[in-house]
C-alpha cells in the first residue's frame, strides 16, 4: 500500500515562491506517471502537473511557465516549484498517480495548504 505525504506549503505573497515535496512509500512509486493536483476552496481537484517516469513533463495552462514539477525516483520524491505565485494558486495541493480521467491509483494523503495572499 502506497502512502504519500505532502509537504512544504504556507503562507506567500503574490509573487512569491513555494516549492513542495511528495514523499511515497514503495517501490511502485517510480514506474509510474506522477502529477500534482490543485484543490482551490469550494472547488474540485484538478490536476495540474504531471511528470512520467523518464521526466517528461506536462502543465495546465494556467501554471504552464510558472511552476516545475520534477521527480527524484532514488528517494521516491516528486517536487513542485511555484514560482510567480498567484491568488488563485490558494488551495490544498496533493500529489497522486493519474489512471485515467479522475481515477487515481494512490489513496490520496493529507495535502498541503498553499495561501497566497497579501
Amino acid at each position: 500500500q502506497v502512502q504519500l505525504v505532502e509537504s512544504g506549503g504556507g503562507l506567500v505573497q503574490p509573487g512569491g515562491s513555494l516549492r513542495l515535496s511528495c514523499a511515497a512509500s514503495g517501490s511502485v512509486f517510480s514506474t509510474k506517471v506522477m502529477a500534482w493536483y490543485h484543490q482551490a476552496p469550494g472547488k474540485q481537484r484538478e490536476l495540474v502537473a504531471s511528470i512520467t517516469s523518464g521526466g517528461s513533463t506536462n502543465y495546465t495552462d494556467s501554471v504552464k511557465g510558472r511552476f516545475a514539477i520534477s521527480r527524484d525516483n532514488a528517494k521516491n520524491t516528486i517536487y513542485l516549484q511555484m514560482n510567480s505565485l498567484k491568488p488563485e494558486d490558494t488551495g490544498v495541493y496533493y500529489c497522486n498517480a493519474p489512471a485515467g480521467g479522475r481515477i487515481v491509483f494512490f489513496a490520496w494523503g493529507q495535502g498541503t495548504q498553499v495561501t497566497v495572499s497579501s
